[in-house]
């Protein structure tokens, strides 16, 4: 058996690389050369990037894919581009416009790595009769009594973790991590170990297809209806404002309100609800924030196999960034789920991922549909749902 856990040798495995033209998905596939497997490196052209933002270069597209084919060439493997455009446009782009268009805020990475990355593409590397896919990710896949398991990364502050929650078991069993146990600094130091010209490049910071952070762009531009204007509205049913699209806003946004502070008190004001059938945005103080539980749709599970346990303890994360809280998964019925926290949560936005974790295991999760009001504040619910 190989570093890979395949009872093969190195020499007689095959193993895609999926290649980014990053220093991490590079370090990965000299690693792999190195050990004597046999790679296979496919990069995907996932967008014209010069066409959807006004400038060149960036990930999966123009100067990236140079940077990939460059580190296969040094390497001496195989490099295939692959052209996923159409794929990535219907299964990530579009519906991270039409989640803007609903109030929800999407995270496209989940969708990158569930559909055209994992489904896809492993389809390709079977084709190509490779043994395993291997990536860039940094989290971890062990083996456990009943099979491939899903952990966090040993360095906390590059987990991804949180963004492959939607890996299946099928998914898992042909994917290998194997950057999962080192730290960024690590990754960098092999990489100018092996003369990877990589090796200090700067990692991607926003969305791949949104360099510039300027989302509200694409989403007007595939659903204009998004950029329908509304009111502002307070919780207590008042009118503050209005606004040029609702897929400006986030739930928890504090900044670019543009109606000040909430009358006398000086208390900032904060995006509570985004109401697309009204194209009202709903604000209040930070207090109505709080949520003691969300509902999730199509939630995958990871955990152990068989009947599900009402009231399991576990923690969750509801955004990539926030540290995991205690929480129970109430009821968990076909692919639904209802997820009651310790305490409630602040800023909890329907379209997010919540994540389920047993330490450093990842139990699976699912998209949040809608989320429960605290009971504190249901009464300012109530009235603002009177007055609409």
């Amino acid at each position: 058996m190989n570093s890979l856990g395949i009872a093969k040798t190195p020499a007689d495995t095959r193993i895609v690389v999926a290649m980014s033209g990053g220093v991490d998905s590079s370090v990965v596939a000299a690693m792999l050369t190195a050990e004597g497997y046999e790679v296979v490196g496919i990069t995907l052209q996932l967008y014209d990037q010069g066409a959807a933002t006004g400038r060149k270069g960036a990930c999966c597209a123009g100067q990236d894919i140079h940077d990939a084919r460059r580190i296969a060439e040094k390497l001496g493997i195989a490099h295939y581009v692959l052209d996923y455009e159409e794929r990535f446009r219907k299964a990530v782009i579009g519906p991270f416009a039409d989640a803007y268009a609903r109030g929800e805020t999407p995270v496209p990475c989940i969708d990158c790595n569930r559909t055209v990355k994992f489904r896809d593409l492993i389809a390709t590397a079977r084709d190509l009769g490779a043994d395993a896919l291997a990536t860039g990710h940094y989290a971890q896949r062990i083996v456990g009594r009943d099979g491939p398991e899903l952990h966090r990364a040993a360095d906390a502050a590059r987990d991804q973790s949180y963004f492959l929650f939607a890996t299946t078991r099928e998914q898992l069993d042909f994917l290998r991590l194997p950057l999962g146990g080192l730290g960024k600094a690590e990754t960098r130091t092999l990489a100018r170990r092996f003369g990877l010209a990589v090796a200090d490049k700067a990692d991607s910071q926003d969305i791949c297809f949104v360099p510039s952070g300027h989302y509200a762009r694409i989403v007007n531009a595939i659903r204009p209806d998004s950029a329908a204007p509304g009111e502002i509205v307070h919780l207590d049913g008042r009118i503050l404002g209005r606004h040029e699209g609702i897929a400006h806003f986030t739930i928890g946004q504090r900044r670019g309100l543009g109606v000040g502070a909430e009358g006398s008190s000086g208390e900032p004001l904060f995006v509570n609800r985004l109401d697309p059938a009204s194209r009202r945005v709903v604000v209040g103080p930070k207090a109505a924030l709080g949520r003691e539980r969300v509902h999730l749709r199509d939630v995958n599970w990871l955990g152990a196999a068989g009947p599900f346990e009402p009231h399991m303890n576990v923690q969750v994360k509801c955004r990539s960034s926030q540290a995991p809280v205690s929480a129970s998964i109430l009821s968990y019925s076909g692919d639904e789920a209802e997820v009651v926290f310790a305490q409630a949560q602040p800023a909890v936005a329907p379209g997010q991922a919540c994540v389920f974790y047993a330490q450093d295991r990842v139990l699976g999760g699912g998209w949040i549909k809608r989320e429960t009001i605290a009971t504190a504040d249901a009464r300012l619910d109530m009235a603002l749902r009177a007055d609409v």
